[in-house]
């Protein structure tokens, strides 16, 4: 698929992307991500790999819109799940314990 990354165009493939972060250790994410197989990588990190460009050649933005378009996962920032909310009676019962224990 033809990509335009800071005024370049690129032609991507998805698999070609996967090859090419094949073996790189992700970077920790600090701002936009993108999930390649089962790693989180920084969008920087794989628009300098897949464009051999400088971070400072491209935007975040830039490199999410085409890798989204090639059918991975993109968002915006990394932020952990939330744990999940308990009603007050699922409180109550884990402050108490099961009734299995007894």
């Amino acid at each position: 698929m033809r990509v335009v990354i800071a005024r370049f165009p690129f032609e991507l493939v998805k698999s070609e992307v996967q090859d090419a972060m094949k073996g790189i250790k992700p970077e920790p994410v600090t701002g936009e991500s993108v999930t390649i197989g089962r790693r989180t990588y920084p969008v920087k990190q794989v628009g300098e790999v897949i464009t051999r460009q400088d971070r400072r050649d491209f935007t975040a933005s830039e490199v999410s819109r085409a890798l989204t378009r090639l059918g991975f996962t993109c968002r915006d920032t990394f932020a952990p799940v939330p744990a999940p909310v308990l009603t007050p009676l699922q409180n109550a019962s884990s402050l108490l314990g099961s009734a299995a224990h007894a």
